[in-house]
């Protein structure tokens, strides 16, 4: 039976950044468990293309976006099952045995893991768990948690929108409450937050999120957040 999981990796001039994320999947190769990596990238002008051949990746390039990047990775992806990564999130040393059990044990949910930052303080240990309350009150995990997703479920939800932000809101929201917290960690880059300000970078977040529920587009979002 062929291994079960396609990862998916958006990128847009990540090749800096990619590297701890591919060396944390690397040590799950011959566990049975992956079946291919998809490198799906939205147009980058740095060397993504020699990193994905270097780690027996495909390549899929779109216009850049990243929830367009994602449907168009996942229309080709051959595994039954899909996890969807950032190019700066590097998980947690036993997730393969969290995905393992997760495929086993809760087959008709979709998951996600318990962030973390790449930094040690207050802020970033509140806002981590802060994403955790999140995601189990109100069923919203953001894209730096990852999404482990069945084939079966994500075409019936419709997958990913081709949308240029807000991707991972609007997929959470259509999962809703099937959506469970995997037993291990993503650690994802502060590189954001230490720039903007912790707090100041979370709100932005927060009302961004706010914005997309009342109904602003996500194009108009877009422009906000760069």
């Amino acid at each position: 039976m062929p291994a079960p999981l396609s990862i998916i990796i958006p990128t847009l001039n990540a090749a800096d950044k990619i590297g701890p994320t591919l060396a944390c999947l690397a040590g799950a190769i011959g566990e049975g468990l992956i079946r291919e990596l998809i490198i799906a990238d939205g147009g980058s002008t740095d060397n993504i293309a020699e990193i994905a051949d270097h780690a027996g990746a495909a390549l899929v390039t779109s216009e850049p976006g990243r929830g367009g990047q994602l449907r168009s990775a996942a229309e080709i992806a051959k595994g039954t099952w899909m996890l969807f990564l950032h190019a700066d999130t590097v998980l947690g040393d036993n997730w393969h045995n969290a995905v393992a059990d997760h495929l086993a044990l809760h087959p008709k949910d979709a998951g996600y893991f318990r962030l973390k930052f790449d930094a040690t303080g207050l802020w970033p240990t509140v806002i981590a768990q802060w994403a955790t309350l999140r995601s189990r009150l109100f069923h919203l995990p953001y894209g730096d948690q990852g999404l482990l997703i069945s084939r079966r479920h994500y075409d019936a939800i419709g997958g990913y929108s081709n949308i240029p932000l807000m991707e991972d809101v609007a997929i959470a929201r259509a999962i809703g409450r099937r959506l469970r917290a995997l037993e291990t960690t993503a650690t994802t880059s502060a590189e954001r937050y230490q720039r903007n300000g912790w707090l100041r970078h979370s709100l932005r977040n927060h009302m961004l999120m706010l914005r997309y529920m009342l109904g602003t587009d996500p194009d108009t979002l877009a422009k906000r957040y760069k």
